[in-house]
Protein backbone atom coordinates (compact mmCIF):
# COMPACT_ATOMS: atom_id res chain seq x y z
CA UNK A 1 0.00 0.00 0.00
CA UNK A 2 1.64 3.32 -1.07
CA UNK A 3 2.95 5.53 1.73
CA UNK A 4 2.59 9.34 1.94
CA UNK A 5 5.60 11.60 2.45
CA UNK A 6 4.41 12.31 5.98
CA UNK A 7 4.37 8.61 6.79
CA UNK A 8 7.81 8.10 5.29
CA UNK A 9 9.23 11.08 7.18
CA UNK A 10 7.77 9.80 10.46
CA UNK A 11 10.33 7.00 10.73
CA UNK A 12 14.14 7.15 11.00
CA UNK A 13 14.62 4.94 7.92
CA UNK A 14 12.28 7.18 5.91
CA UNK A 15 14.13 10.31 6.95
CA UNK A 16 17.45 8.83 5.77
CA UNK A 17 15.85 7.92 2.44
CA UNK A 18 14.47 11.42 1.91
CA UNK A 19 17.83 12.98 2.80
CA UNK A 20 19.52 10.78 0.20
CA UNK A 21 17.01 11.85 -2.43
CA UNK A 22 17.61 15.53 -1.58
CA UNK A 23 21.38 15.13 -1.88
CA UNK A 24 20.97 13.46 -5.28
CA UNK A 25 18.72 16.25 -6.54
CA UNK A 26 21.21 18.88 -5.30
CA UNK A 27 24.02 17.04 -7.11
CA UNK A 28 22.01 16.95 -10.32
CA UNK A 29 21.32 20.70 -10.04
CA UNK A 30 25.03 21.53 -9.48
CA UNK A 31 26.08 19.31 -12.41
CA UNK A 32 23.50 20.96 -14.66
CA UNK A 33 24.68 24.43 -13.61
CA UNK A 34 28.32 23.50 -14.31
CA UNK A 35 27.36 22.08 -17.69
CA UNK A 36 25.50 25.24 -18.67
CA UNK A 37 28.45 27.38 -17.61
CA UNK A 38 30.82 25.16 -19.58
CA UNK A 39 28.57 25.37 -22.66
CA UNK A 40 28.62 29.17 -22.57
CA UNK A 41 32.47 29.11 -22.55
CA UNK A 42 32.73 26.71 -25.51
CA UNK A 43 32.96 27.92 -29.09
CA UNK A 44 30.58 26.56 -31.73
CA UNK A 45 33.43 24.44 -33.12
CA UNK A 46 34.09 22.91 -29.69
CA UNK A 47 30.36 22.20 -29.18
CA UNK A 48 30.13 20.43 -32.54
CA UNK A 49 33.23 18.36 -31.73
CA UNK A 50 31.76 17.33 -28.35
CA UNK A 51 28.49 16.26 -29.98
CA UNK A 52 30.36 14.27 -32.64
CA UNK A 53 32.40 12.43 -29.98
CA UNK A 54 29.37 11.56 -27.79
CA UNK A 55 28.80 7.81 -27.43
CA UNK A 56 26.17 6.34 -25.08
CA UNK A 57 27.75 2.91 -25.34
CA UNK A 58 31.20 4.19 -24.40
CA UNK A 59 29.67 6.10 -21.52
CA UNK A 60 28.11 2.95 -20.12
CA UNK A 61 31.25 0.85 -20.63
CA UNK A 62 33.66 3.39 -19.16
CA UNK A 63 31.21 4.14 -16.39
CA UNK A 64 31.18 0.52 -15.11
CA UNK A 65 32.01 0.60 -11.38
CA UNK A 66 34.60 -2.18 -11.70
CA UNK A 67 36.62 -0.40 -14.49
CA UNK A 68 39.24 2.21 -13.58
CA UNK A 69 38.47 5.49 -15.28
CA UNK A 70 41.42 7.18 -16.96
CA UNK A 71 41.89 10.82 -16.05
CA UNK A 72 40.40 12.88 -18.90
CA UNK A 73 42.87 15.04 -20.83
CA UNK A 74 41.56 18.60 -21.04
CA UNK A 75 42.28 20.34 -24.32
CA UNK A 76 39.70 23.11 -24.48
CA UNK A 77 40.49 26.81 -24.12
CA UNK A 78 39.02 27.05 -20.63
CA UNK A 79 41.28 24.25 -19.37
CA UNK A 80 44.37 26.07 -20.72
CA UNK A 81 43.34 29.12 -18.73
CA UNK A 82 42.94 26.95 -15.62
CA UNK A 83 46.47 25.57 -16.04
CA UNK A 84 48.22 28.94 -16.06
CA UNK A 85 51.49 29.28 -14.24
CA UNK A 86 53.80 32.17 -13.55
CA UNK A 87 56.55 32.76 -16.14
CA UNK A 88 59.24 31.07 -14.05
CA UNK A 89 57.17 28.22 -12.54
CA UNK A 90 58.61 24.83 -13.38
CA UNK A 91 56.86 22.95 -16.17
CA UNK A 92 56.99 19.87 -13.92
CA UNK A 93 55.01 21.53 -11.13
CA UNK A 94 52.49 19.20 -9.49
CA UNK A 95 49.86 21.89 -9.96
CA UNK A 96 50.35 21.89 -13.73
CA UNK A 97 48.18 19.12 -15.10
CA UNK A 98 49.33 19.36 -18.76
CA UNK A 99 51.50 16.67 -20.29
CA UNK A 100 54.80 18.43 -19.66
CA UNK A 101 58.47 17.56 -19.68
CA UNK A 102 61.51 19.52 -18.55
CA UNK A 103 61.71 21.06 -22.02
CA UNK A 104 61.13 24.81 -22.18
CA UNK A 105 59.76 26.52 -25.31
CA UNK A 106 60.59 30.07 -26.37
CA UNK A 107 58.66 31.53 -29.30
CA UNK A 108 60.68 33.63 -31.78
CA UNK A 109 58.71 35.80 -34.19
CA UNK A 110 61.16 36.54 -37.01
CA UNK A 111 59.98 39.01 -39.65
CA UNK A 112 61.88 39.89 -42.80
CA UNK A 113 61.16 42.33 -45.58
CA UNK A 114 59.65 39.53 -47.70
CA UNK A 115 58.35 36.89 -45.30
CA UNK A 116 57.83 36.06 -41.65
CA UNK A 117 57.98 33.01 -39.43
CA UNK A 118 56.94 31.91 -35.98
CA UNK A 119 59.63 29.59 -34.57
CA UNK A 120 59.54 27.47 -31.43
CA UNK A 121 62.93 27.23 -29.75
CA UNK A 122 62.82 24.08 -27.60
CA UNK A 123 65.49 23.59 -24.99
CA UNK A 124 66.27 21.48 -21.94
CA UNK A 125 69.17 23.90 -21.34
CA UNK A 126 71.68 21.42 -22.72
CA UNK A 127 70.58 21.65 -26.37
CA UNK A 128 68.47 23.97 -28.50
CA UNK A 129 66.14 22.75 -31.25
CA UNK A 130 64.30 25.09 -33.62
CA UNK A 131 60.86 24.15 -34.98
CA UNK A 132 59.00 26.19 -37.58
CA UNK A 133 55.39 26.68 -36.48
CA UNK A 134 54.04 29.11 -39.08
CA UNK A 135 55.38 30.81 -42.21
CA UNK A 136 53.76 33.65 -44.15
CA UNK A 137 54.48 36.27 -46.79
CA UNK A 138 55.19 39.92 -46.04
CA UNK A 139 54.74 41.76 -49.33
CA UNK A 140 54.91 45.52 -49.40
CA UNK A 141 52.18 47.42 -51.18
CA UNK A 142 52.37 50.54 -53.33
CA UNK A 143 49.36 52.81 -52.76
CA UNK A 144 48.52 56.43 -53.54
CA UNK A 145 50.71 58.25 -51.06
CA UNK A 146 53.59 55.82 -50.90
CA UNK A 147 54.83 52.30 -50.24
CA UNK A 148 53.47 50.64 -47.12
CA UNK A 149 53.66 47.51 -44.97
CA UNK A 150 50.51 45.52 -44.21
CA UNK A 151 51.12 45.74 -40.48
CA UNK A 152 47.59 44.57 -39.56
CA UNK A 153 48.01 41.50 -41.74
CA UNK A 154 51.38 40.77 -40.11
CA UNK A 155 49.82 41.00 -36.65
CA UNK A 156 47.03 38.65 -37.68
CA UNK A 157 49.59 36.11 -38.95
CA UNK A 158 51.51 36.42 -35.68
CA UNK A 159 48.35 35.63 -33.70
CA UNK A 160 47.74 32.60 -35.89
CA UNK A 161 51.30 31.44 -35.33
CA UNK A 162 50.96 31.88 -31.59
CA UNK A 163 47.67 29.98 -31.60
CA UNK A 164 49.37 27.08 -33.37
CA UNK A 165 52.31 27.25 -30.95
CA UNK A 166 49.98 27.04 -27.94
CA UNK A 167 48.07 24.19 -29.58
CA UNK A 168 51.34 22.30 -30.03
CA UNK A 169 53.32 23.25 -26.91
CA UNK A 170 50.73 24.54 -24.43
CA UNK A 171 52.08 25.18 -20.94
CA UNK A 172 55.70 24.57 -21.95
CA UNK A 173 55.86 28.02 -23.57
CA UNK A 174 57.94 30.37 -21.44
CA UNK A 175 57.97 33.60 -23.45
CA UNK A 176 57.62 35.35 -26.81
CA UNK A 177 60.13 37.62 -28.60
CA UNK A 178 60.00 39.59 -31.87
CA UNK A 179 62.74 40.63 -34.29
CA UNK A 180 62.30 42.50 -37.59
CA UNK A 181 64.20 44.68 -40.03
CA UNK A 182 65.25 48.10 -38.77
CA UNK A 183 64.27 51.74 -39.29
CA UNK A 184 60.55 51.49 -40.17
CA UNK A 185 58.07 52.74 -37.59
CA UNK A 186 54.47 53.52 -36.70
CA UNK A 187 53.07 56.58 -34.94
CA UNK A 188 50.61 56.20 -32.04
CA UNK A 189 48.16 58.84 -30.77
CA UNK A 190 47.35 59.65 -27.14
CA UNK A 191 44.59 57.03 -27.16
CA UNK A 192 46.96 54.28 -28.24
CA UNK A 193 45.71 54.04 -31.82
CA UNK A 194 47.93 53.68 -34.88
CA UNK A 195 47.97 56.79 -37.05
CA UNK A 196 48.08 55.61 -40.63
CA UNK A 197 50.07 52.72 -42.11
CA UNK A 198 53.84 52.30 -41.62
CA UNK A 199 55.79 53.25 -44.74
CA UNK A 200 58.45 51.00 -46.22
CA UNK A 201 62.06 52.15 -45.89
CA UNK A 202 62.31 52.29 -49.72
CA UNK A 203 59.42 54.78 -49.88
CA UNK A 204 60.21 57.75 -52.11
CA UNK A 205 59.33 60.31 -49.42
CA UNK A 206 62.99 60.27 -48.35
CA UNK A 207 64.22 61.67 -51.68
CA UNK A 208 66.16 64.90 -51.15
CA UNK A 209 65.98 64.56 -47.36
CA UNK A 210 69.67 63.68 -46.89
CA UNK A 211 70.78 66.94 -48.46
CA UNK A 212 68.20 68.86 -46.42
CA UNK A 213 69.29 67.21 -43.18
CA UNK A 214 72.97 67.91 -43.81
CA UNK A 215 72.11 71.57 -44.44
CA UNK A 216 70.50 71.63 -40.99
CA UNK A 217 73.24 69.65 -39.24
CA UNK A 218 76.51 68.52 -40.89
CA UNK A 219 76.78 64.80 -41.60
CA UNK A 220 80.01 64.59 -39.60
CA UNK A 221 78.16 65.92 -36.54
CA UNK A 222 75.29 63.47 -37.04
CA UNK A 223 77.80 60.62 -37.37
CA UNK A 224 79.70 61.65 -34.25
CA UNK A 225 76.50 61.75 -32.21
CA UNK A 226 74.67 58.70 -33.58
CA UNK A 227 77.40 56.52 -35.12
CA UNK A 228 75.19 55.99 -38.19
CA UNK A 229 76.10 56.97 -41.74
CA UNK A 230 73.29 58.68 -43.63
CA UNK A 231 71.43 56.25 -45.88
CA UNK A 232 68.07 56.47 -47.64
CA UNK A 233 66.49 54.03 -45.21
CA UNK A 234 67.32 55.92 -41.99
CA UNK A 235 64.30 56.76 -39.82
CA UNK A 236 65.69 60.28 -39.42
CA UNK A 237 65.13 61.06 -43.10
CA UNK A 238 61.62 59.62 -43.18
CA UNK A 239 60.60 61.55 -40.07
CA UNK A 240 62.11 64.71 -41.53
CA UNK A 241 59.98 64.17 -44.66
CA UNK A 242 56.86 63.87 -42.49
CA UNK A 243 57.79 67.03 -40.59
CA UNK A 244 58.40 69.02 -43.76
CA UNK A 245 54.97 68.22 -45.18
CA UNK A 246 53.32 68.81 -41.79
CA UNK A 247 51.98 65.28 -41.68
CA UNK A 248 48.77 65.00 -39.60
CA UNK A 249 50.06 61.69 -38.26
CA UNK A 250 53.24 63.28 -36.91
CA UNK A 251 51.40 66.35 -35.60
CA UNK A 252 48.97 64.15 -33.63
CA UNK A 253 51.44 61.49 -32.52
CA UNK A 254 52.29 60.89 -28.89
CA UNK A 255 54.68 57.99 -29.44
CA UNK A 256 56.96 56.52 -32.10
CA UNK A 257 57.29 52.71 -32.12
CA UNK A 258 59.49 50.76 -34.51
CA UNK A 259 57.87 47.76 -36.18
CA UNK A 260 58.86 45.15 -33.53
CA UNK A 261 57.93 47.59 -30.75
CA UNK A 262 54.53 48.26 -32.33
CA UNK A 263 53.76 44.54 -32.59
CA UNK A 264 54.90 43.98 -28.99
CA UNK A 265 52.64 46.86 -27.90
CA UNK A 266 49.66 45.20 -29.54
CA UNK A 267 50.50 41.95 -27.75
CA UNK A 268 51.11 43.46 -24.30
CA UNK A 269 49.72 47.00 -24.14
CA UNK A 270 53.14 48.43 -23.21
CA UNK A 271 54.69 51.14 -25.39
CA UNK A 272 58.48 50.74 -25.22
CA UNK A 273 61.32 51.00 -27.74
CA UNK A 274 64.05 48.35 -27.72
CA UNK A 275 67.55 49.79 -28.08
CA UNK A 276 69.03 47.61 -30.86
CA UNK A 277 66.28 48.59 -33.30
CA UNK A 278 66.31 52.21 -32.11
CA UNK A 279 70.02 52.36 -32.89
CA UNK A 280 69.28 51.93 -36.62
CA UNK A 281 67.28 55.18 -36.71
CA UNK A 282 70.19 57.68 -36.71
CA UNK A 283 68.44 59.29 -33.73
CA UNK A 284 70.09 57.47 -30.80
CA UNK A 285 73.43 57.99 -29.05
CA UNK A 286 75.30 54.64 -28.97
CA UNK A 287 77.56 55.88 -26.16
CA UNK A 288 74.70 56.49 -23.72
CA UNK A 289 71.97 54.26 -25.14
CA UNK A 290 69.59 57.23 -24.99
CA UNK A 291 67.99 59.43 -27.61
CA UNK A 292 70.31 61.89 -29.41
CA UNK A 293 68.30 64.95 -28.40
CA UNK A 294 70.53 67.47 -30.15
CA UNK A 295 70.02 65.71 -33.50
CA UNK A 296 66.28 65.38 -32.85
CA UNK A 297 66.03 69.07 -32.00
CA UNK A 298 68.14 70.14 -34.99
CA UNK A 299 65.73 68.31 -37.31
CA UNK A 300 62.72 69.94 -35.68
CA UNK A 301 61.17 66.63 -34.60
CA UNK A 302 58.74 66.64 -31.64
CA UNK A 303 60.44 65.34 -28.49
CA UNK A 304 57.18 63.92 -27.16
CA UNK A 305 57.16 60.98 -29.58
CA UNK A 306 60.47 59.57 -28.33
CA UNK A 307 59.55 57.52 -25.30
CA UNK A 308 60.90 54.79 -23.06
CA UNK A 309 63.98 52.89 -24.24
CA UNK A 310 64.59 49.36 -22.93
CA UNK A 311 67.52 46.97 -23.17
CA UNK A 312 67.35 43.67 -25.09
CA UNK A 313 66.10 40.98 -22.73
CA UNK A 314 63.63 43.26 -20.91
CA UNK A 315 60.39 41.49 -19.97
CA UNK A 316 57.70 43.84 -21.28
CA UNK A 317 54.83 42.08 -19.56
CA UNK A 318 52.22 39.37 -20.20
CA UNK A 319 50.04 39.21 -23.28
CA UNK A 320 46.75 41.10 -23.09
CA UNK A 321 43.61 39.14 -22.11
CA UNK A 322 42.20 39.74 -25.59
CA UNK A 323 45.27 38.07 -27.10
CA UNK A 324 44.98 35.17 -24.64
CA UNK A 325 41.43 34.46 -25.79
CA UNK A 326 42.61 34.19 -29.39
CA UNK A 327 45.70 32.03 -28.89
CA UNK A 328 44.32 29.82 -26.11
CA UNK A 329 46.56 30.65 -23.17
CA UNK A 330 47.00 33.65 -20.87
CA UNK A 331 49.92 35.08 -18.97
CA UNK A 332 52.73 34.42 -21.47
CA UNK A 333 55.32 37.19 -21.10
CA UNK A 334 56.66 39.07 -24.10
CA UNK A 335 60.39 39.79 -24.00
CA UNK A 336 62.03 42.64 -25.91
CA UNK A 337 64.55 40.38 -27.61
CA UNK A 338 67.30 41.83 -29.76
CA UNK A 339 64.51 43.33 -31.84
CA UNK A 340 66.66 44.29 -34.83
CA UNK A 341 67.15 41.10 -36.84
CA UNK A 342 70.87 41.73 -37.42
CA UNK A 343 71.40 42.19 -33.68
CA UNK A 344 69.68 38.84 -33.12
CA UNK A 345 71.75 37.24 -35.88
CA UNK A 346 75.03 38.42 -34.35
CA UNK A 347 73.91 37.26 -30.90
CA UNK A 348 73.10 33.88 -32.48
CA UNK A 349 76.59 33.39 -33.93
CA UNK A 350 78.73 31.72 -31.23
CA UNK A 351 81.63 34.16 -31.28
CA UNK A 352 84.51 33.10 -29.00
CA UNK A 353 84.85 36.51 -27.39
CA UNK A 354 84.81 40.30 -27.78
CA UNK A 355 86.34 41.70 -30.93
CA UNK A 356 85.54 38.67 -33.08
CA UNK A 357 84.88 39.18 -36.79
CA UNK A 358 81.42 38.14 -37.98
CA UNK A 359 79.33 38.00 -41.15
CA UNK A 360 75.54 37.84 -41.33
CA UNK A 361 75.00 36.26 -44.73
CA UNK A 362 71.72 36.35 -46.61
CA UNK A 363 69.98 38.41 -49.26
CA UNK A 364 72.16 41.21 -47.94
CA UNK A 365 75.44 40.65 -46.14
CA UNK A 366 76.64 42.57 -43.11
CA UNK A 367 80.23 42.26 -41.89
CA UNK A 368 81.52 43.68 -38.66
CA UNK A 369 83.00 43.25 -35.20
CA UNK A 370 81.66 43.57 -31.67
CA UNK A 371 83.37 46.46 -29.92
CA UNK A 372 82.93 48.07 -26.47
CA UNK A 373 82.75 51.59 -27.92
CA UNK A 374 81.53 53.24 -31.12
CA UNK A 375 84.09 54.06 -33.82
CA UNK A 376 83.14 57.42 -35.33
CA UNK A 377 86.37 58.55 -36.96
CA UNK A 378 86.30 60.49 -40.26
CA UNK A 379 87.77 57.39 -41.94
CA UNK A 380 84.92 55.20 -40.64
CA UNK A 381 82.40 57.69 -42.00
CA UNK A 382 84.18 57.87 -45.37
CA UNK A 383 84.13 54.07 -45.68
CA UNK A 384 80.41 53.94 -44.85
CA UNK A 385 80.54 52.06 -41.53
CA UNK A 386 77.84 52.29 -38.88
CA UNK A 387 77.65 51.64 -35.14
CA UNK A 388 74.54 49.81 -33.95
CA UNK A 389 73.81 48.43 -30.50
CA UNK A 390 73.98 44.72 -29.73
CA UNK A 391 73.15 42.39 -26.87
CA UNK A 392 75.14 42.69 -23.66
CA UNK A 393 75.90 46.42 -24.09
CA UNK A 394 78.09 45.79 -27.13
CA UNK A 395 78.46 47.91 -30.27
CA UNK A 396 78.11 46.28 -33.68
CA UNK A 397 80.61 48.15 -35.86
CA UNK A 398 79.48 47.08 -39.32
CA UNK A 399 79.24 47.59 -43.05
CA UNK A 400 76.29 46.64 -45.25
CA UNK A 401 77.24 44.75 -48.43
CA UNK A 402 75.19 43.35 -51.29
CA UNK A 403 74.81 39.64 -50.59
CA UNK A 404 73.03 36.83 -52.38
CA UNK A 405 70.64 39.43 -53.80
CA UNK A 406 72.61 39.27 -57.06
CA UNK A 407 72.26 35.48 -57.25
CA UNK A 408 68.61 35.47 -56.20
CA UNK A 409 67.73 38.06 -58.83
CA UNK A 410 69.53 36.12 -61.57
CA UNK A 411 67.67 32.97 -60.53
CA UNK A 412 64.34 34.83 -60.50
CA UNK A 413 64.92 36.34 -63.94
CA UNK A 414 65.77 32.97 -65.48
CA UNK A 415 62.66 31.43 -63.87
CA UNK A 416 60.56 34.14 -65.53
CA UNK A 417 62.19 33.16 -68.82
CA UNK A 418 61.24 29.50 -68.31
CA UNK A 419 64.22 27.90 -66.54
CA UNK A 420 63.67 27.56 -62.79
CA UNK A 421 67.05 26.50 -61.41
CA UNK A 422 67.48 25.17 -57.89
CA UNK A 423 70.12 26.78 -55.68
CA UNK A 424 72.11 23.56 -55.92
CA UNK A 425 72.07 23.87 -59.71
CA UNK A 426 73.04 27.54 -59.45
CA UNK A 427 76.07 26.68 -57.33
CA UNK A 428 77.05 23.83 -59.64
CA UNK A 429 76.85 26.09 -62.69
CA UNK A 430 79.00 28.74 -61.04
CA UNK A 431 81.54 26.15 -59.94
CA UNK A 432 81.89 24.84 -63.47
CA UNK A 433 82.91 28.22 -64.91
CA UNK A 434 86.39 29.65 -65.16
CA UNK A 435 87.11 32.11 -62.30
CA UNK A 436 88.18 35.75 -62.55
CA UNK A 437 87.18 36.39 -66.18
CA UNK A 438 85.46 39.65 -65.18
CA UNK A 439 84.35 41.57 -62.08
CA UNK A 440 81.47 43.76 -60.95
CA UNK A 441 80.98 46.02 -57.94
CA UNK A 442 78.17 44.28 -56.02
CA UNK A 443 77.37 47.56 -54.24
CA UNK A 444 76.97 49.56 -57.46
CA UNK A 445 73.66 51.43 -57.58
CA UNK A 446 72.70 49.73 -60.85
CA UNK A 447 72.23 46.43 -58.98
CA UNK A 448 70.04 47.82 -56.18
CA UNK A 449 66.68 47.54 -57.94
CA UNK A 450 65.00 44.24 -58.87
CA UNK A 451 64.67 42.91 -62.40
CA UNK A 452 66.96 42.05 -65.30
CA UNK A 453 69.98 41.19 -63.14
CA UNK A 454 71.83 39.00 -65.70
CA UNK A 455 71.68 41.81 -68.25
CA UNK A 456 72.78 44.36 -65.65
CA UNK A 457 75.86 42.25 -64.91
CA UNK A 458 76.70 41.99 -68.62
CA UNK A 459 76.24 45.75 -69.06
CA UNK A 460 78.58 46.54 -66.16
CA UNK A 461 81.26 44.31 -67.65
CA UNK A 462 80.84 45.89 -71.08
CA UNK A 463 80.99 49.48 -69.78
CA UNK A 464 84.12 48.71 -67.76
CA UNK A 465 85.86 47.23 -70.81
CA UNK A 466 85.93 43.65 -69.58
CA UNK A 467 85.06 40.28 -71.03
CA UNK A 468 81.25 40.03 -71.27
CA UNK A 469 79.93 36.80 -69.71
CA UNK A 470 77.73 35.04 -72.26
CA UNK A 471 76.34 32.10 -70.30
CA UNK A 472 74.53 31.50 -67.02
CA UNK A 473 77.54 29.78 -65.50
CA UNK A 474 79.88 32.67 -66.35
CA UNK A 475 77.43 35.31 -65.09
CA UNK A 476 77.06 33.46 -61.80
CA UNK A 477 80.80 32.98 -61.41
CA UNK A 478 81.40 36.71 -61.95
CA UNK A 479 78.83 37.49 -59.24
CA UNK A 480 80.26 35.00 -56.70
CA UNK A 481 83.89 36.01 -57.25
CA UNK A 482 83.04 39.70 -57.05
CA UNK A 483 81.03 39.32 -53.84
CA UNK A 484 83.89 37.46 -52.12
CA UNK A 485 86.34 40.15 -53.24
CA UNK A 486 84.02 42.89 -51.95
CA UNK A 487 84.11 41.08 -48.61
CA UNK A 488 87.90 41.34 -48.76
CA UNK A 489 87.76 45.13 -49.28
CA UNK A 490 85.50 45.50 -46.22
CA UNK A 491 87.70 43.11 -44.22
CA UNK A 492 90.80 45.18 -44.93
CA UNK A 493 89.00 48.35 -43.87
CA UNK A 494 87.85 46.76 -40.62
CA UNK A 495 91.45 45.80 -39.85
CA UNK A 496 92.59 49.35 -40.60
CA UNK A 497 89.85 51.05 -38.56
CA UNK A 498 90.12 48.77 -35.51
CA UNK A 499 93.91 48.41 -35.60
CA UNK A 500 93.59 44.65 -35.24
CA UNK A 501 94.10 41.51 -37.25
CA UNK A 502 91.69 38.57 -37.35
CA UNK A 503 92.42 34.87 -37.71
CA UNK A 504 88.93 33.73 -38.67
CA UNK A 505 85.51 34.91 -39.78
CA UNK A 506 82.39 33.58 -38.04
CA UNK A 507 79.49 33.48 -40.52
CA UNK A 508 75.82 32.77 -39.90
CA UNK A 509 72.55 33.01 -41.81
CA UNK A 510 70.98 31.37 -44.84
CA UNK A 511 73.82 32.40 -47.16
CA UNK A 512 76.25 29.97 -45.52
CA UNK A 513 74.40 27.09 -47.17
CA UNK A 514 76.20 28.11 -50.37
CA UNK A 515 79.50 26.27 -50.03
CA UNK A 516 80.99 27.90 -53.11
CA UNK A 517 80.60 31.35 -51.56
CA UNK A 518 81.92 30.19 -48.18
CA UNK A 519 85.06 28.77 -49.78
CA UNK A 520 85.50 31.83 -51.99
CA UNK A 521 85.19 34.04 -48.90
CA UNK A 522 87.91 32.06 -47.09
CA UNK A 523 90.15 32.27 -50.17
CA UNK A 524 89.56 35.99 -50.68
CA UNK A 525 90.11 36.95 -47.03
CA UNK A 526 92.98 34.51 -46.51
CA UNK A 527 91.55 33.32 -43.17
CA UNK A 528 89.36 30.50 -41.90
CA UNK A 529 85.59 30.81 -42.22
CA UNK A 530 83.55 29.09 -39.49
CA UNK A 531 80.03 28.70 -40.91
CA UNK A 532 77.00 28.25 -38.64
CA UNK A 533 74.27 28.35 -37.62
CA UNK A 534 72.00 28.83 -40.63
CA UNK A 535 69.20 30.07 -38.34
CA UNK A 536 71.39 32.58 -36.52
CA UNK A 537 68.62 35.20 -36.17
CA UNK A 538 66.12 32.85 -34.53
CA UNK A 539 68.88 31.48 -32.29
CA UNK A 540 69.78 34.98 -31.13
CA UNK A 541 66.15 35.87 -30.51
CA UNK A 542 65.64 32.74 -28.40
CA UNK A 543 68.76 33.05 -26.24
CA UNK A 544 67.99 36.72 -25.56
CA UNK A 545 64.60 35.58 -24.24
CA UNK A 546 66.31 32.88 -22.17
CA UNK A 547 68.61 35.48 -20.61
CA UNK A 548 65.71 37.86 -19.96
CA UNK A 549 63.59 35.17 -18.26
CA UNK A 550 66.47 33.90 -16.12
CA UNK A 551 67.03 30.58 -17.87
CA UNK A 552 70.54 31.56 -18.99
CA UNK A 553 72.97 33.77 -17.07
CA UNK A 554 74.43 35.73 -19.98
CA UNK A 555 75.22 35.95 -23.70
CA UNK A 556 78.29 33.74 -23.38
CA UNK A 557 76.17 30.91 -21.96
CA UNK A 558 73.65 31.39 -24.76
CA UNK A 559 76.34 31.13 -27.42
CA UNK A 560 77.70 28.01 -25.72
CA UNK A 561 74.21 26.49 -25.96
CA UNK A 562 74.10 27.27 -29.70
CA UNK A 563 77.58 25.85 -30.18
CA UNK A 564 76.46 22.56 -28.61
CA UNK A 565 73.27 22.40 -30.65
CA UNK A 566 74.15 22.98 -34.31
CA UNK A 567 76.61 21.82 -36.93
CA UNK A 568 79.45 24.08 -38.03
CA UNK A 569 81.78 23.83 -40.99
CA UNK A 570 85.29 25.20 -41.36
CA UNK A 571 86.52 26.47 -44.71
CA UNK A 572 90.29 26.85 -44.91
CA UNK A 573 91.81 29.44 -47.27
CA UNK A 574 93.58 28.34 -50.45
CA UNK A 575 94.93 29.53 -53.82
CA UNK A 576 96.35 32.63 -52.15
CA UNK A 577 98.41 33.83 -55.12
CA UNK A 578 95.48 33.59 -57.57
CA UNK A 579 93.16 35.47 -55.23
CA UNK A 580 95.78 38.14 -54.52
CA UNK A 581 96.07 38.83 -58.24
CA UNK A 582 92.29 38.81 -58.62
CA UNK A 583 92.01 41.36 -55.81
CA UNK A 584 94.25 43.82 -57.63
CA UNK A 585 92.21 43.42 -60.82
CA UNK A 586 88.98 43.84 -58.85
CA UNK A 587 90.21 47.07 -57.25
CA UNK A 588 91.00 48.56 -60.65
CA UNK A 589 87.54 47.74 -61.98
CA UNK A 590 85.48 49.01 -59.05
CA UNK A 591 87.82 51.92 -58.21
CA UNK A 592 87.40 51.21 -54.54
Amino acid sequence: MPETLAEIASSTAGQVTLLGVAVCLLGIFIAALAGATKEREMSMEEKQKAIAEFSFKKGIVHGHPHRRRPRPRRTDRASHLMMLRTPFQSCNSAKDHSNMTSEKVFIAIDLGAGSGRVIAGRSDLSKLVLEEIHRFDNPGTDLPGGSFWNIIGLYREILEGLRRAVERHGGNIVSIGIDTWGCDFGLIDAGGELLGKPHQYRDSRCEGMAELMHAMIPEADVYTRTGIKTNFYNSSLHLLAEARKKSPALLNASRLLFVPDLLAYWLTGRQAVERTVASTSQLMDPATGEWAWDVIDALGLPRVIFGELVAPGTVLGPIRPEVAKIIGRAGIPVVASASHDTASAVAGIPLPGPGSLWLSSGTWSIMGVETPNAITSPEALAFGFSNELGVNDSIRFLKNIAGLWLIQECKRQWALEGEDLSYHEVAALAGSAEPFTAFIDPDDASFASPGGMPEKIRCFCEKSGQHIPNSKSKILRVAFDSLALRYRIVFDRIRSLTGRDYARLHAGGGGIQNELLCQATANALGIEVIAGPVEATSCGNVITQMIGTGHLPDLSAGRDLIRRSFEFRTFAPGNSNEWAEALESFKKVVQS
